[in-house]
């Protein structure tokens, strides 16, 4: 008979074993065994919380997607103006609770998914238009009309900075990455051609 109250502690932490499983992999090619003995479980008992892997993988996502959006609002809350608050996005994405290996590989591993699982693809969705929201906001007031493009250029320059990431060795350089976003930042921003 299962302990009273142990569900959430064990599923936290096959959330959090695989992350770190698909990290050491660097692919989705783990198995529910690996992830399990991570966690300090039996397989029965993995499968038994979240049926199947392929579950696993979305809860981790949204675990991490979770993590994400906590950093992003604490960083916005504690910013002034449009343009404290685009910077404070940008570095959100890159902090080292968000830009370490194993999310740089989950995330990686997401966008696969996202091509083959609807409910993938219906996370990645809510994180772009969350993501394109939040820069479109700060924007507007600095860039007018340029606002949408810039914002779709941000996006994909955060995840190309993530795929890039995934293919270097070492920790990944969250201080290098928000530098390259900022750099591109005050290229496209208005008034600062000099």
């Amino acid at each position: 008979m299962p302990k009273l109250g142990m569900e959430p502690i064990r599923k936290d932490a096959l959330v959090k074993a695989t992350i770190s499983e698909i990290g050491r992999a660097g692919s989705l090619d783990v198995t529910v065994s690996q992830i399990a003995r991570r966690a300090g479980m039996s397989p029965a008992l993995a499968h038994h919380y979240f049926g199947s892997k392929e579950e696993m993988f979305l809860a981790a996502m949204r675990h991490i997607l979770t993590l994400y959006g906590a950093e992003v609002r604490g960083a916005l809350a504690a910013a002034e103006g449009p343009e404290a608050r685009l910077r404070a996005i940008l570095r959100a994405s890159f902090s080292p609770g968000n830009f370490r290996r194993e999310a740089v590989s989950a995330w990686l591993n997401f966008w696969v998914l996202a091509q083959t699982v609807p409910q993938a693809r219906r996370l990645l969705a809510v994180y772009q238009r969350r993501l394109r929201s939040n820069l479109m906001s700060c924007l507007v007031p600095l860039s007018g009309d340029k606002a949408a493009a810039l914002a779709d250029g941000l996006g994909a320059l955060i995840d190309g900075l993530y795929l890039r990431e995934v293919l270097k060795s070492g920790p990944p350089d969250g201080l290098a990455a928000v530098a390259t976003a900022l750099n591109y930042l005050n290229s496209q921003l208005p008034g600062d051609d000099a």
